[in-house]
């Protein structure tokens, strides 16, 4: 049972937030977030409590004679819905990453498997920019670096539009795939890897960097196989010496390649300072969902058997086409569910 005295505060925060606002009093971008952050809590907490009324006012009903036939057919309906209200508004309640409507910073590497798993790095890609399109997000590749078969090498995006890390935010880890490469004419099942890393954007005021941390190099930039050859020393590389951060650009223009490259970088230090408080703050906790250990091997795509497997929460779906065609929502939804189970559970609700 959630307190009565909490529900009452968060109603009447939300409703000080709406009459500032209508006077346009005060930072309205900064009461407007609050606001948003609010406003679909307030709804659970007057759907739980008109649940609640109606309840109420069936059960006295039940000592009205002329009503008690009603009240007896409204009674079942209304108290087996208040389980379910409850738990809803227990969800709505639970503590927001602050990060998830943020934009992210996806990164994609090949792992063990030679040239397959850089083919698979590219087909997680294309998994990616389908799931992007079918929710009306933007991908934007940042830096790209491909090997003479069309694989990926190396690859950095930033993904736009709404709650795009809290729907990704899962999709870190090890990706393991299990099929017959292109390049194996013996027909033989081969195994390989690559790593996914899905970080929130970060912003300025997020990690101020010193200018005198970094190490700034230009150089001659090239595409895959020696192809498009960029002639002019365009391409940046920043180094942060105080944790040896790396990150390249090679954009034709150096400018933006210093404009990508000190966001990409941010975005790496903010992730780090992240995982350094929640480790901090859970070091006992099970390496489960959303850990964001860049190590774990969370999935398995078989092709021979067209499955795909989350190992975090054991969830097999016969669908690995409709999957590599960005149909993903139903394995996250599967793993928000769980992290939402074990963030109740740590609450003790």
């Amino acid at each position: 049972m959630v307190p009565a005295d909490r529900l009452a505060q968060i109603s009447e925060r939300f409703e000080f937030l709406e009459a500032k606002m209508a006077q346009g009093d005060g930072d309205i971008a900064a009461l407007g977030r609050e606001y948003a952050e609010l406003r679909p809590v307030v709804e659970q907490i007057r759907a739980y409590e008109k649940l609640q009324a109606d309840l109420a006012e069936a059960e006295e009903m039940l000592s009205d004679p002329d009503m008690k036939e009603l009240a007896e057919e409204e009674l079942p309906a209304l108290r087996a819905a208040l389980p379910e209200a409850e738990h809803a508004l227990q969800l709505a309640l639970l503590p927001k990453d602050a990060a998830d409507a943020r934009p992210a910073v996806l990164e994609i590497r090949p792992g063990t498997g030679g040239e397959e798993a850089a083919l698979f790095a590219g087909d997680l890609l294309r998994m990616y920019q389908r799931y992007a399109e079918s929710h009306g997000w933007k991908l934007e590749i940042l830096e790209e670096q491909q090997t003479e078969l069309g694989g990926i090498r190396e690859l950095t995006a930033r993904i736009t539009g709404q709650n795009v890390f809290a729907r990704l935010k899962y999709e870190s880890g090890v990706h393991r795939v299990q099929r017959v490469p292109a390049t194996e004419s013996g027909g033989r099942i081969h195994t390989s890897a690559a790593t996914v890393a899905v970080l929130p954007e970060a912003e300025e005021v997020d990690i101020r960097i010193d200018p005198n941390d970094l190490r700034i190099d230009t150089m001659r930039s090239s595409g895959a196989g020696g192809q498009h050859v960029n002639t002019t020393d365009s391409a940046v590389r920043i180094t942060h010496l105080p944790t040896g951060v790396v990150v390249t650009s090679s954009e034709k223009s150096q400018h933006r390649n210093r404009e990508i490259a000190m966001q990409v970088l941010r975005t790496r230090l903010f992730d780090l300072e992240r995982q350094k408080v929640d480790s901090e703050r859970s070091a006992d906790r099970k390496a489960q969902v959303g850990s964001g250990d860049r190590s774990e091997r969370i999935r398995t795509y078989n092709f021979p058997q067209g499955r795909m497997t989350d190992h975090r929460i054991n969830l097999t779906l016969y669908k690995l086409d409709q999957v590599m065609q960005g149909d993903l929502d139903e394995v996250i939804d599967a793993l928000t569910a769980d992290a939402q189970a074990t963030a109740l559970a740590e609450m003790g609700a």
